[in-house]
């Protein structure tokens, strides 16, 4: 019975996460058609991805404080049913000071669909969440990979940007109810077992504070958050501007680049159980690396095909391991999971501003090259990490 609840947790918190993932890169896919349509520059454009990762950060703040108001099924449910709102707002092209409105409250989704799904999964699996949550994140893939492609069929075939935005609008609801309708009850006894742990001061004392690990993990993700939300947002628009590319095939690329972000989750997820969580962080932030420069660095085609799909294979793993590798300290802690999303999130939030208010002095495309400074730091974090570990 206990493995048939878990189960029903697990399915359920993977369809939310890839409805959330098709949620996110439709935005990066159909901006190229909104800042022609509105009229706004690129630094405005990168302000409309800023604030959704700033609604990413306060969810960090707002929900685990929602959690013990209203119960964990209310207020995942109401927040995301602020999703299809927020994208029917969209369509409408308002001005924009309402358009950063919409895309906070479209990030406090987002955001509040993280906390609660990593936490569910970190919760009920255990010593097995590493696994699960590659699993999870993998889930997250298979929706970025749709929206990228879906957008490329529609206009493909005549369709405007607000058809795909239409069809999203259906399924976002359709996760609101799949929230709304879960089994909680297994969620809620792993709360009352921790409960006696949270108040003798070694569960929930937020011990986590005091560790040079947990911080490590965070500024990881912190700068890797800043590159995902970059892919998600920016690089169809910096494709399209390379000159090499046409849209098709630019929004196809990006699709598939989440495919294969969602192999390489499928593999983190194999070798998880044979590697330390530690040792697949720097692997994967070492490869990313590579592949990034040479991304960086060609105008050849065939080259940034290989570069991109290769970069996110490797940058596949860097997320789900790394809350994995801060699962044993921060468990049974909203709190914790809460702070560990926050500080990540900062990095989302800083980042696509910046990229943005450099494309419009040097263009897109030599402003992505900003991104370097990110990989790099991913890369020694990782290293430190694992050898403070050693």
């Amino acid at each position: 019975m206990k493995t048939d609840r878990r189960k029903q947790i697990f399915i359920r918190c993977c369809y939310g996460y890839s409805v959330s993932g098709m949620a996110v890169l439709v935005i990066g896919a159909i901006l190229p058609s909104v800042i022609a349509e509105a009229g706004i520059s690129f630094l405005a454009a990168g302000g409309l991805l800023s604030v959704m990762a700033v609604g990413n950060l306060l969810a960090s703040f707002l929900f685990p404080i929602m959690v013990p108001a209203m119960g964990r099924r209310f207020s995942i449910t109401v927040m995301t049913a602020m999703a299809p709102l927020c994208l029917l707002g969209l369509t409408l092209l308002p001005p924009l000071p309402v358009m950063y409105g919409i895309m906070l409250v479209y990030g406090l989704v987002r955001g509040s669909v993280t906390i609660i799904n990593n936490a569910a999964v970190n919760d009920i699996y255990d010593g097995g969440a590493a696994g699960k949550l590659n699993l999870l994140h993998c889930s997250f893939a298979v929706g970025a990979f749709l929206a990228p492609f879906l957008t490329a069929v529609l206009l493909k075939l005549g369709f405007g940007w607000r058809s795909v935005v239409y069809l999203l609008i259906f399924i976002t609801a359709t996760s609101a109810v799949t929230y709304g309708t879960m089994d909680y009850s297994l969620l809620n006894e792993r709360a009352r077992d921790a409960a006696p742990l949270k108040h003798s001061g070694k569960r929930e004392g937020r011990e986590f504070l005091k560790s040079f690990q947990f911080y490590c993990i965070a500024l990881i993700l912190f700068f890797y958050l800043g590159v995902e939300n970059c892919i998600n947002g920016w690089f169809v628009t910096y494709l399209q501007n390379t000159g090499v590319m046409s849209e098709t095939y630019a929004t196809t690329l990006v699709s598939v680049t989440w495919l294969v972000i969602m192999a390489g989750r499928l593999v983190c997820a194999s070798l998880s159980g044979k590697m330390r969580r530690s040792s697949l962080i720097l692997m994967n932030a070492l490869g990313s690396g590579i592949c990034f420069f040479l991304l960086v660095s060609t105008k050849s085609l065939p080259l940034i095909t290989l570069a991109l799909i290769g970069f996110g294979f490797f940058l596949a793993g860097i997320y789900p391991t790394c809350i994995a590798d801060a699962g044993p300290l921060i468990q049974g802690s909203t709190f914790g999971m809460s702070v560990l999303t926050a500080i990540s999130a900062m990095g989302g939030i800083l980042t696509p501003q910046i990229v943005g208010g450099a494309a419009d002095h040097v263009g897109i495309v030599a402003a992505i090259g900003i991104l370097v400074v990110n990989v790099i730091l991913v890369i020694l974090l990782a290293a430190i990490n694992r050898k403070r570990l050693r």
